[in-house]
């Protein structure tokens, strides 16, 4: 063409126009590359998707300018009419960053790894270099043979095209149209005769046997999977489907044809189908079968109703605090009461089909006890303790209980609504520990105030209550006598062995045993009951208190004072958040140990019911038991059947009454509050003493003795600000910087001229590779930002300068304003040392790359953005291969790039340090010895002798000194293939069928393994090899090999192998060294990408 060109530019340019002229436009390189008068159109578009995506920025201004945040020169071209244009002058609309092309990068690559050099000019100093590229239509020009060996190349691309390649020809049915039925038309279904004439046999356009027309690919079962048709009907073949024909095609009855199904029955109305059940279930056989179930079901109905007299007097005796004015109302007893009407209730609702397991266990939260003393004492504070405020002070209480647990049914059925049961796994264990112990030393010290008869508003943490407890003789027996009972038990459990059923038994067994001892003792005194109930030894009931309904008759609403309810809410709103944290985690641990799959969603949803109707009868929140289901299990309670009859015991136990409590000696009731007591305190200081860290250690201990200095909602509040700031603290000690890396010991999976590779292992020393990993706060930003100013502190820079670095964000969750704006100062940092950042895995759409686009990172200069770890180490290769390239011309030409024109790294070089630049010489140096030694050394004969002798020399120059008059003799055995775009050379374990050397265009091996998230993708440009491993081992293919761009190649076959070892066997055995040497480096290189990747 004589239309001038950027190559064409004067040598004498200015810096500014030469630096800028050193790119081109992509319209440019489309008809530099096509012609005029060929259509984009005709290439298919790839599908990104696919790929990897890299960021790209959007067209720029016209003027050119100079940087003032980094002080960098960073100057492009504009698309429409090649001036220069600096990327600091976007426009508010373009400034946000958008991916790097991959197609940009890797046709960089492949007229990179084109460069070759032709006769050398007598009239410059230094070397022009061209780029030699293939149009894709050249794939389907026919070869024009040069002598019989390329003859036969074209031959054998025609037959591999027709059969492999993967647009514009036919491919093999795909498993949908393998799985299709064969659609038949009308005719075929109702013809009277569809025998084949002899006209049928005619080969068709379409028919399988015509040429050029897809085999028919038979069903992997071996016959055709056809729909119910006429007996004289014949299929059609299977490949008359498409991918867009349905895979079930009904051809409805013609000509009065009957239906060919039977009318549909009408399904039976829900009524129906109960009373269906119902008959089902009223029969002798049912009966007998129920009868059998309750009979079995015995032992495990009696340990359940003995375990709930147990919690029934240990927990819901402590409803009321022992103190005014529910002393003087006689409620302190009512509890109990209380507690079997919520058990009863969430037994129902788990048996009668609430929770999937069938023996499931309610009963009354345990843990409700301290926080309802709370809400007692606050309402009897906010009303005030005068004389008539005591039912007011009762009922408001006993609303307070109410709507904890219909606050706690609430959350339960929203939790399961919306399928959040594993939302508080979350929710940190040892917190949870904290609690559990706080709750324990609760309970220890209500076992000394039941015990000894103090109220609980009189215990406080001085000197007169120790000596209360210790110095009183009668004080000291009362509460000393149920601790060594409790004691006793406890070393008993701990130390003794015993079977798994009398293990099951001896707790409920031991609490039987005291009160018949008590008694036993009593009869034989002949002690009188009234004296030691006066004494403290059984418990004072009043009249009033034996009917289960006493505490109804204070539910009085007209009492009710509203405004010191709602003085509760802080407390409700601290029950709730500790209430609702059992049920997610007793639940899955209940199913593992019964081994049983469950919803947990499900189970949240009963609890939600259960605990609804508790508040609306009354009661406290209730929630299924762990080691009351796990025992009722073992015993044998495993059907429905058993949790209805325990349900009828409870309900039994609850119209008694609480009268039968007159009669229990306060030491077991003691005794059975410090065994409790003693357990939570165990589990949470002694049992987690080795299984936790020493600030999750440190975290339950202050959550304990909060709780019992303070308050329970304080200690709640302070164990979760406690482990939020340990939280920041050991992850802060965590390292965010996974690895970090040289270019010289990571490089991109893409196989270039073994010269190319050379100069990039040495010039990449001055690429500087940081993988991060976790979330990158305020805490660990700090030593990212610490371990970069190494990189640039006067000692190290001046022993190896860096000329790239590269952060990998594929394992970073997320990044905070505080870490977001410590990247903008390391790129400050970085841009005043003429740095370029390269950012690479992560998207401008994700929560790290909005992040970073807050604080105008990805837009600022000298920043480059990719979507992908390899993208950004081909691109920064590229970099190093064009500065040198250019160096070496005398004229600056442009690279023809489509999408973004990128510079060379002059480009991007800071002003004051462009000229002696040590990274600069540093290039330049390696360039000269590698590079420019490799070209001049073979730029003759080369020339002299033409492919496929320019390929044989880039792809082994740097290997051995080739004499390419040695190689001649080997062209004679290579065959010349065009590949078109798509073309599917080879899939993963084919077998080979020989080696391929690629003159032009560019290959992609795509490594499949079992784990499809660490495939891996290396592609393959001119200069180089592409199944050669397999080709020598006669192994199965290790890849899948596609044609990325239309590609010219020379393929040795087996066949041509084996002939050429026997023809010339040193011949072969220097190729073959030479060959061996290239495989070598090529998997050194792809070991090491799947060895750092992440």
């Amino acid at each position: 063409m004589s239309t001038p060109s950027a190559f064409d530019a004067p040598a004498k340019a200015s810096p500014a126009a030469g630096i800028a002229s050193a790119t081109a436009s992509a319209t440019a390189v489309d008809v530099a590359r096509y012609g005029e008068s060929r259509q984009l159109a005709t290439t298919p578009p790839r599908d990104i998707s696919t790929r990897r995506p890299s960021i790209q920025r959007g067209t720029e201004s016209t003027s050119a300018s100079v940087g003032s945040r980094a002080g960098l020169l960073h100057t492009r071209f504009n698309n429409q009419n090649g001036s220069p244009a600096s990327s600091l002058s976007l426009s508010s609309s373009l400034a946000r960053a958008a991916p790097h092309s991959q197609d940009s990068i890797r046709a960089s690559t492949v007229q990179l790894s084109n460069m070759i050099m032709p006769s050398p000019r007598h009239d410059s100093p230094r070397q022009n270099y061209v780029f030699p590229m293939i149009a894709p239509d050249e794939a389907f020009i026919p070869e024009q043979p040069l002598d019989e060996a390329a003859s036969t190349g074209s031959s054998i691309l025609d037959d591999v095209s027709s059969t492999r390649s993967l647009e514009g020809t036919p491919m093999q049915a795909s498993g949908l149209t393998l799985l299709r039925p064969p659609t038949l038309s009308v005719d075929q279904v109702h013809g009277d005769d569809l025998s084949p004439t002899p006209d049928d046999s005619t080969p068709t356009p379409g028919d399988a046997s015509s040429p050029g027309s897809p085999t028919p690919v038979a069903s992997p079962r071996g016959h055709h999977q056809t729909l119910p048709h006429d007996h004289h009907s014949e299929p059609t073949p299977a490949h008359d489907a498409d991918e867009h024909t349905p895979l079930l095609v009904v051809t409805p009855p013609q000509n009065g044809d009957a239906p060919s199904s039977p009318p549909r029955k009408q399904s039976p109305s829900r009524s129906e189908k109960l009373l269906k059940t119902i008959r089902g279930t009223l029969t002798r056989d049912a009966a007998a079968d129920v009868a059998t179930q309750g009979l079995k079901a015995l032992p495990a109905v009696l340990l359940g109703t003995l375990l709930n007299i147990l919690d029934a007097v240990s927990y819901g005796i402590l409803v009321f605090p022992t103190a005014e004015p529910f002393i003087s109302l006689g409620i302190t007893s009512a509890g109990v009461s209380m507690f079997f009407i919520t058990a009863v209730v969430s037994q129902l609702v788990y048996t009668l089909g609430g929770s999937s397991f069938k023996g499931g266990n309610g009963s009354m939260m345990i843990e409700v006890v301290p926080f309802f003393h709370i809400l007692s004492s606050s309402i009897t504070t906010d009303i005030g303790l005068e004389p008539g405020n005591e039912r007011a002070i009762a009922a408001t209480t006993l609303a307070a209980y109410a709507l904890s647990s219909i606050l706690t049914g609430l959350t339960f059925l929203l939790l399961g609504f919306f399928k959040l049961g594993n939302v508080m796994g979350f929710f940190p264990r040892h917190i949870l520990v904290g609690c559990i112990g706080g709750i324990g030393v609760f309970l220890i010290i209500t076992g000394l105030c039941v015990s000894t008869g103090l109220e609980d508003t009189e215990f406080t943490y001085t000197l007169d209550t120790l000596k209360f407890f210790l110095l009183d003789g009668r004080n000291l027996m009362m509460w000393a006598l149920p601790f060594g009972l409790a004691a006793v038990l406890r070393l008993v459990t701990s130390f003794a062995t015993f079977s798994e059923r009398a293990g099951q038994l001896i707790f409920p067994g031991y609490f039987v045993l005291i009160p018949a001892i008590f008694y036993v003792v009593v009869l034989s005194a002949r002690l009188n009951l009234g004296e030691l109930r006066n004494a403290g030894w059984l418990f004072d009931v009043g009249g009033g208190e034996g009917k289960w309904y006493t505490f109804y008759e204070f539910f009085d609403f007209r009492q009710i004072r509203w405004g010191a309810l709602w003085a509760t809410l802080p407390t409700q709103f601290a029950l709730l958040f500790f209430n609702i944290l059992h049920p997610p985690l007793n639940v899955p641990a209940l199913a593992v140990s019964l081994n049983e799959d469950v919803d947990t969603n499900k189970e949240l949803t009963a609890h939600g019911y259960s605990n609804v109707i508790a508040g609306l009868l009354g009661t406290p929140p209730n929630y299924l038991v762990y080691v009351n289901t796990l025992l009722f299990y073992r015993v044998g309670g495993t059907t429905r059947i058993s949790g209805l009859l325990l349900a009828g015991a409870t309900l039994l136990l609850l119209f008694v009454g609480t009268g039968p409590i007159a009669y229990l000696p306060i030491m077991e009731v003691g005794a059975l509050i410090f065994v409790l007591g003693i357990d939570l305190v165990k589990e949470a200081l002694w049992d987690t003493r080795h299984r936790t860290s020493r600030t999750e250690y440190i975290t339950i201990v202050s959550i304990m003795i909060c709780m019992t200095l303070w308050d329970f909602v304080v200690g709640v509040l302070f164990g979760i600000v406690v482990s939020c700031f340990f939280f920041v603290v050991q992850n802060s000690q965590r390292r965010s910087i996974r690895s970090v890396h040289t270019g010289e010991t990571v490089m991109s999976t893409v196989r270039r001229p073994s010269s190319q590779r050379a100069y990039i292992r040495e010039v990449s020393k001055q690429t500087a590779i940081m993988r991060l990993q976790g979330f990158l706060f305020f805490g660990t930003i700090t030593y990212v930002e610490e371990t970069i100013k190494q990189l640039l502190d006067g000692a190290k820079w001046q022993r190896s300068p860096i000329r790239f670095l590269i952060l990998d964000f594929a394992l970073v969750a997320g990044v905070d304003m505080s870490a977001a704006e410590a990247f903008v100062r390391i790129q400050r940092m970085l841009g005043a040392r003429g740095v370029t950042l390269v950012l690479c895995g992560l998207a401008v759409e994700s929560p790290v790359g909005r992040a970073l686009e807050s604080v105008d990172l990805l837009s600022s200069p000298g920043v480059e953005v990719f979507s992908s770890f390899n993208d950004a180490l081909e691109w920064t290769e590229n970099m190093y291969l064009r500065t040198w390239f250019r160096s070496q011309k005398a004229e600056t030409s442009a690279l023809m790039l489509p999408g973004r024109q990128d510079g060379d790294i002059i480009a991007v070089e800071h002003l004051g340090s462009m000229v002696g630049s040590p990274r600069y010489s540093h290039i330049q140096d390696v360039g000269n010895r590698i590079l420019s030694a490799d070209h001049i050394s073979s730029t003759d004969e080369s020339a002299a002798h033409g492919e496929p002798l320019d390929t044989l020399v880039k792809a082994f120059s740097s290997y051995s000194k080739l004499d390419p008059k040695r190689l001649q003799p080997i062209t004679k055995y290579l065959e010349r293939m065009r590949l078109p775009m798509g073309h599917v050379l080879w899939q993963q374990d084919d077998e080979p069928d020989g080696l391929y050397i690629i003159e032009a265009g560019i290959l992609r091996a795509i490594y499949h393994f079992s784990d499809p998230a660490r495939s891996i993708e290396e592609s393959m440009v001119p200069g180089t090899l592409a199944g050669e491993l397999s080709a020598l081992s006669g192994l199965p293919r290790n890849a899948t090999t596609v044609v990325e761009q239309p590609a010219v190649v020379w393929r040795l076959s087996l066949d041509t192998m084996r002939r050429m070892e026997k023809e010339g066997p040193e011949l072969a055995r220097e190729f073959l060294g030479l060959v061996l040497k290239s495989a070598k480096v090529d998997y050194d290189i792809l070991l090491s990408a799947l060895a750092t990747r992440t």
